[in-house]
């Protein structure tokens, strides 16, 4: 039954979208005191991701530089993953049909095995999802960074714990950035109404830059 609720669901995820309505910004702001005609005023500065070095699918190097100008989705996974991460990349596959074609937005994918999922396994596990362009990166790198940046900037759980099936803690959330790099939302990436709700809000976010 599940699956013919799909459509009906879809549609009426997509069509709540208000054309007027903001998407939120999250994260701890700071307050900055500005001079504006003489007088103080007080400016909400927003965290954002800090600049960042990986290795994408193709043995590229991955920064910040590459997402000027881009809308994105962040996520956090790794290849071996007994749980989560196949429902998440099903589901990351509706968004990444959603962008495919929309030049502004891109996704990047952060492995938290990196001595596992080298550049060759994560190019293996791209193809295997049909992705074969540079709308879809997905990156490794230092362990600890990568492990920082998730944990510290894109408010994620990003760990090793041998508890855990598989042997990594890590959050199902998919994460939508702005042009920026400010956190905009956060999705459960392992529902189908988490991932409707980012196709909604992508959307509403490039009205912002219209």
């Amino acid at each position: 039954m599940h699956i013919f609720l799909l459509p009906g669901l879809l549609a009426a995820a997509l069509l709540t979208s208000c054309q007027d309505r903001k998407l939120p910004y999250l994260g701890e702001p700071e307050k900055i005191v500005k001079t504006v005609d003489g007088q103080a005023v007080d400016e909400l500065h927003y965290p954002a991701i800090p600049a960042f070095s990986f290795t994408n699918q193709d043995s590229q190097n991955v920064t910040e530089a590459d997402f000027k100008d881009k809308i994105y989705v962040a996520d956090f996974f790794f290849t071996t993953c007994p749980t989560i991460c196949p429902v998440m990349k099903k589901n990351m596959l509706k968004v990444y049909d959603e962008i495919k074609n929309k030049p502004d937005v891109r996704i990047l994918s952060h492995t938290i095995d990196p001595e596992h999922d080298t550049p060759a396994v994560l190019k293996t596990y791209s193809n295997d999802l049909g992705v074969s362009n540079a709308i879809w990166q997905f990156v490794t790198g230092d362990r600890e960074k990568i492990y920082e940046i998730g944990q510290q900037h894109y408010l994620i759980t990003a760990a090793e714990d041998a508890k855990s099936p598989g042997g990594f803690l890590h959050s199902g959330h998919f994460v939508l950035l702005d042009k920026d790099r400010h956190i905009r939302g956060m999705y459960d990436g392992t529902t189908d109404e988490g991932t409707y709700e980012l196709i909604r809000d992508i959307r509403t976010l490039l009205k912002e830059y219209e």
